[in-house]
């Protein structure tokens, strides 16, 4: 088969889609990694075919222009979507009103610099399945237009799904024919000389990476495979070779709070201050920047701007970290009891979902005082149940199969859409 992966130009959600492409590729198929020119860099650093498209347009230079704006905007899940996680939000009105927000001051931003050039690519080169994230749109388009099967690859919990699902069956129920997402993905789909379908929406198919008790679902055909840990260059420092003497719990915020936000969203000093006298070895990873504003460093801590997760991962006791999917999955790959400090995005739904399945703690940065992080670092080590936990997650991770055993079974599913159409077509 041909394969094309798109994505707009962030490093972060392209690495979720990493050792999907790879399995791809080593099962034989060609791939190609599609996204804007100055993106090229990144995906061939990862050793993948790129295909630049359209032209280069970064969001965040814009959203660099008004740091406290994007700051304000960073709790939680941003309307329509957050929806998905809070039932009250569920209305037509904030949904109506949410996907044309959306839709005017996200999607249509990250999707119109790709679209046209995308669509010509693929009429070209003639893909039997397209593979894009949730919100690039881009590639639903461009496979309607080629005729490809074409799929979502989840960088996330399926909040888009969800909501989507929410609003379908309210405009239904109240008889509305407004849809800010169906005017705009329709009005591409007539341009290239096919009709708006729900696919264009929610894709034929999703590939959801993460385990079941911790993510959500909508009514839609998913296909579940294994998060594998991808973060780019990776160098195991020396002095994590040895075994450690004292249990060692890490602290990881993520990069992007410092890379594309103003930084942590806890108090950080606080917090070594308060696992100062634990008899534990914290290896903390706090970016330069953050590091030059601590007053002092506790003597059973070690701080470094980045280590590979999944190499440090596997020699803790325990982990506090910011509840981004890949770090939680890294984490529960390994069987480890968590503390998820959560704030952004779908961090906040995601640390519930965790704690509801019993591996870990849930704290919302804006409580995560010193006092609570200690107390629950110190039951996270101490209370077996915990443990028991995170063995379940991690066997139930282990349970499903890999992305290279996925493949032959998308490979089938695609033979079936493009059955289907060539039916529906005769």
């Amino acid at each position: 088969m041909r394969v094309l992966f798109v994505s707009y130009p962030e490093k972060t959600i392209f690495q979720y889609l990493v050792p999907m492409v790879w399995a791809m590729r080593t099962a034989g198929h060609d791939v190609r990694f599609a996204s804007q020119p100055g993106f090229a860099d990144v995906i061939t650093q990862a050793g993948l075919t790129a295909q630049p498209v359209g032209r280069d347009h970064d969001p965040w230079r814009m959203a660099d222009m008004d740091r406290d704006a994007v700051e304000a905007e960073r709790a939680g899940l941003p309307a329509p979507y957050d929806a998905a996680d809070d039932p009250g939000k569920a209305t037509w009105e904030w949904l109506r009103k949410g996907y044309s927000q959306a839709v005017a001051m996200w999607h249509k931003m990250e999707n119109f610099p790709m679209i046209a050039d995308l669509v010509e690519f693929a009429r070209e080169w003639r893909p039997d399945l397209v593979i894009w994230e949730p919100t690039t749109f881009a590639g639903a388009i461009a496979a309607k237009a080629c005729g490809a099967a074409h799929a979502r690859l989840l960088y996330s919990l399926d909040v888009f799904g969800v909501t989507r699902g929410h609003f379908l069956r309210l405009k239904h129920e109240r008889g509305e024919s407004e849809d800010p997402l169906a005017d705009w993905l329709g009005s591409y789909a007539r341009k290239y000389g096919s009709d708006y379908t729900e696919d264009l929406a929610t894709g034929q198919f999703t590939i959801d990476q993460f385990p079941a008790s911790l993510t959500m679902q909508a009514d839609l055909h998913y296909l579940r495979t294994q998060y594998i840990p991808y973060g780019g260059p990776a160098v195991v420092p020396a002095w994590l070779r040895p075994r450690p003497e004292k249990p060692r719990v890490a602290l990881t915020m993520g990069l992007s709070a410092t890379e594309r936000y103003n930084g942590y969203t806890i108090r950080l000093q606080d917090i070594l201050d308060a696992l100062a006298d634990l008899d534990i070895e914290l290896v903390a990873t706090i970016a330069d920047k953050e590091r030059a504003k601590l007053e002092r460093v506790p003597d059973n801590a070690r701080i470094v701007p980045y280590v590979p997760l999944h190499a440090l991962a596997p020699t803790c006791s325990a982990v506090i970290h910011h509840a981004g999917l890949a770090t939680l999955a890294t984490v529960s790959r390994y069987a480890l009891p968590q503390l998820a400090l959560h704030w952004h995005f779908d961090q906040p739904a995601l640390a519930g979902n965790l704690a509801r399945q019993g591996a870990g703690i849930a704290v919302g940065c804006g409580e995560a005082t010193g006092e609570i992080v200690r107390e629950s670092v110190l039951r996270l080590l101490d209370e077996p149940g915990f443990a028991e936990r995170a063995r379940l997650l991690r066997d139930e991770i282990e349970s499903v199969p890999s992305p290279n055993q996925l493949v032959p079974r998308i490979e089938e599913l695609v033979d079936r859409l493009r059955t289907t159409q060539s039916i529906q077509e005769g």
